[in-house]
């Protein structure tokens, strides 16, 4: 095996190691998929790809998605993970860069995209011969946040740093105990949670992974009967809460290892009673990958990967990744016990201030989903309730078939300080939760259209003379036209409220839009049946119009 205690002395790693080309390294209902059949069909398609520099990944099957990505590889290429399947998704990739083609198992749900559909299982030989290796400055993929806390950002992750994650997970969350053990992953590979436990651990950490992604209980079962022993679970609290009040038999599970959101100590014990097998949690943020982990039953502190250290330099906590010469500053609250180990207190955009009292509405959440009934739960503040000088209105959203709103409220009172039990509480079918887990932003705007009543927004539309909507039109008396103002404003309100406009039912233009002139803009919000948007000036209104919103 590669020596990889300084990564930044090896300038090329091999794509696959340790490497045997007779091992398993990807398991489905037809058996073994060993490490040469991949490496042979990652060969096959690399001959296929087109001349592009980047290339997302869109792949379902991780044998498939493994396959693609060694391929882009091979061809000196940089694999892009999409957040989804979306048009949408799709359009962020695209304004990165022109020269993007898409990898897929299954046919896409848009079009006019250049795409390269990677093939299942096939019967080239397997190849025994070492496979390639990469260089460890090579920009290897790029990742997309998750946006749970607003718009994605994209990560750029080079060859090393990936290899060096492979190599450090294992040991950091006690796997390394293990003799190739078997991942069962309900989370999809395009995650950076889920590359590092499904793929990366499998092309460099020695294990082998399944190559669904079950979600539901009889499904995971499932795939646990088809991979053997020993076997762990990469799973989410939230696809983990479900398995546990299930009655599906389960195999043997060895070890369950939990992330994206927060675990309840009782929501870990009572995984570990259902399937008799130690939980461990994950602690992570896209722009480090996995973090620290620690055994949720066991200690509330949070031990650094081996290749991290924890660091504070004038009041700011930050991951000091040495070998690659990056400082990566914590996005959430930490206390730092010491260099390698750090207890966590909540992301600094999650904290709020209630008459003089501070509290986490990630924290504030976990009381919610431990109240027995409440199979789901969020607490949240109202974004127009965060600003200075106004009162901070707490509410909270549940998903609990069996109780009350008011019962809901008793039991918080019971568990947190007065300020912060929330003024309403919501019962709803479910959250909106993304699949790996975590509630984005806008799905709790979302919710909070629907439940909350209308909201008023407000902004100011001004386009520069030198836009590049005003090239040709109106020469020497330019008008902004119409189609650029729609678009503006479209994209303006689909932010604001978390939701898509899927169409204009009206607008009435009623002045023109000259370039270095502003508009003042009001947003009304009346939940499911639209909104309207009302552009005045001086107080006099120049254009109003009707927006139809995608149904939540």
């Amino acid at each position: 095996m590669t020596d990889f205690d300084d990564p930044g002395k090896s300038p090329l790693w091999p794509l696959l190691d340790p490497f045997d080309p007779a091992a398993p390294v990807f398991w489905s209902r037809r058996g073994a998929i060993t490490a040469g059949e991949v490496l042979a069909r990652a060969l096959d398609l690399s001959q296929c790809l087109p001349e592009r520099p980047l290339a997302a990944n869109y792949c379902l099957d991780r044998d498939r998605f493994a396959v693609a990505l060694l391929a882009t590889w091979m061809r000196g290429q940089t694999a892009v993970f999409p957040a989804d399947r979306s048009e949408r998704s799709h359009g962020l990739l695209a304004g990165e860069a022109s020269e993007l083609y898409c990898l897929t198992d299954q046919a896409l749900p848009f079009s006019g995209v250049t795409s390269v559909m990677v093939e299942p299982e096939g019967d080239p030989p397997a190849r025994d011969g070492a496979p390639a290796a990469l260089e460890s400055e090579h920009p290897a993929v790029k990742v997309f946040t998750s946006g749970s806390t607003g718009k994605p950002s994209v990560n750029e992750k080079t060859w090393g740093m990936l290899v060096a994650g492979g190599k450090s997970i294992p040991p950091m969350i006690d796997l390394d105990r293990f003799q190739r053990p078997s991942v069962v992953a309900t989370v999809p590979s395009q995650h950076m949670y889920g590359f590092e436990l499904s793929i990366m651990n499998v092309l460099q950490g020695g294990v082998s992974a399944h190559v669904e992604r079950p979600i539901y209980p009889a499904d995971i079962a499932r795939c646990l009967e088809e991979v053997p022993a020993p076997r762990v679970l990469t799973t989410t609290p939230v696809h983990l809460r479900a398995l546990v009040e299930s009655r599906v038999s389960l195999p043997g599970v060895d070890q369950v290892v939990s992330a994206t959101a927060p675990l309840s100590a009782k929501l870990a014990a009572a995984a570990e009673q259902r399937l008799g097998a130690p939980v461990w949690e994950i602690y992570g943020f896209t722009e480090a990958g996995s973090v620290a982990g620690r055994h949720t039953t066991k200690t509330q502190d949070w031990r650094l990967r081996a290749d991290f250290r924890a660091r504070d330099e004038g009041g700011r906590q930050y991951v000091d990744w040495s070998a690659f010469d990056r400082r990566i500053p914590f996005p959430d609250v930490v206390e730092l016990l010491d260099s390698n180990r750090v207890r966590l207190h909540g992301r600094a955009e999650d904290t709020v201030n209630i008459a003089g009292k501070r509290a986490s509405l990630a924290g504030l959440s976990a009381l919610l989903q431990e109240i027995d009934g409440v199979e789901d739960g969020a607490v949240w503040l109202p974004v127009e309730d965060a600003g200075v000088g106004k009162v901070a209105r707490l509410v909270a959203f549940a998903v609990a078939p069996e109780r009350s709103a008011e019962a809901i409220r008793q039991e918080l009172r019971k568990r947190t300080d007065p300020a912060f039990v929330p003024r309403q509480v919501f019962l709803v079918d479910s959250l909106g939760r993304n699949a790996t887990g975590k509630l984005p932003q806008d799905s709790l705007r979302r919710l909070a259209a629907r439940h909350l009543g209308p909201r008023r927004r407000e902004t100011e539309l001004a386009f520069s003379a030198r836009h590049p909507c005003l090239e040709g039109h109106f020469p020497g008396h330019p008008v902004v036209p119409a189609a650029a103002i729609l678009a503006e404003l479209t994209a303006w309100a689909e932010a604001e409220l978390g939701r898509p406009v899927v169409g204009i039912k009206s607008a009435r233009f009623r002045a023109a839009l000259l370039p270095e002139t502003s508009w003042s803009v009001a947003l009304e919000d009346s939940g499911e049946q639209g909104a309207t948007i009302t552009c005045s000036k001086d107080g006099e209104v120049c254009m109003s119009a009707k927006l139809v919103l995608e149904r939540g």
